[in-house]
């Protein structure tokens, strides 16, 4: 074993020279100094100093020591940091709807990572009915998804008007089925928007049924037909149809953060992310 303080003992005299100043440097005794190195010496069986009564030189082996010990101090000095300070570290298996793979989240999640460099931060993407099973599952910490309006579990963000999207100009055709694009289930916007058409005795027909929104985005910008979104996350390109669409009202949707412990990482990342829900909103 390499002691540590014979190591900055070594250092000390390499730079001065001098086993008077580093002695005076350290605050020990000269003897002490002397009994470090050597004890130093006994562990790598190697000359590491050439001293006489008025010089100190570095062998080979102590010039290359020099670079040994170094790297051993700054390991250690790395170590008592991560082990002692006062930084936050662990594990936050963090789960987010589709809805969040464009927008601000990434940049939330960039600055906390930034703050919290300890932490590791692992995302899932996917629909939220997938993620708060996943949660309930023991396999994710945080989920920021949606539910219905009214659910009692999870923390509430805010609440959300669900919309009728389609390409700009685009309405349906009446006296003909609606065409719906929507993610599979377990969907809460998919169900919300058949639930409104069965208890409007609208008929309708699935046209794009994909797990991504860029899937829904491009099936809707080519005109195939029409989705449910939350109104502040509509995407990009398409736009909430006009009054008089005929199409019954899907209701409202809740955005919320739900946790299984909120403590330690969890916590700092759901705090970060409540903190900037208003961003998140739109």
């Amino acid at each position: 074993m390499l002691d540590p303080v014979w190591l900055r003992t070594f250092l000390t005299v390499a730079e001065t020279r001098s086993f008077t100043r580093a002695a005076q440097r350290l605050g020990l005794r000269q003897s002490t100094v002397s009994q470090h190195v050597r004890k130093l010496e006994d562990a790598t069986a190697q000359q590491l100093l050439l001293r006489d009564t008025h010089s100190v030189e570095l062998t080979p082996d102590g010039e290359a020591m020099i670079g040994f010990a170094g790297t051993i101090l700054a390991d250690i000095e790395r170590a008592l940091a991560y082990f002692t300070g006062p930084e936050l570290r662990g594990r936050v298996r963090f789960g987010a709807s589709e809805d969040f793979v464009v927008g601000p989240l990434p940049e939330i999640l960039r600055e906390f990572r930034r703050l919290h460099p300890l932490v590791d931060l692992e995302l899932t993407v996917d629909l939220s009915g997938v993620l708060y099973e996943k949660l309930r599952a023991g396999e994710l910490d945080l989920v920021l998804g949606k539910k219905r309006a009214g659910d009692e579990t999870g923390s509430p963000l805010w609440t959300d008007p669900l919309v009728w999207v389609g390409r700009e100009g685009f309405t349906p055709e009446p006296g003909r089925p609606v065409p719906l694009i929507a993610y599979p289930p377990p969907s809460i916007t998919r169900a919300r928007a058949l639930e409104a058409l069965r208890g409007n005795g609208k008929p309708w027909r699935i046209v794009c049924t994909s797990g991504s929104l860029n899937g829904l985005r491009a099936a809707a910008l080519a005109g195939l037909g029409v989705a449910v979104f939350a109104r502040s996350l509509v995407p990009a390109g398409l736009a909430e149809l006009p009054p008089g669409h005929g199409l019954p009202d899907p209701g409202e949707v809740q955005f919320q953060l739900s946790t299984r412990t909120a403590t330690g990482p969890t916590a700092a990342l759901s705090e970060a992310i409540r903190a900037e829900a208003g961003r998140l909103h739109g």
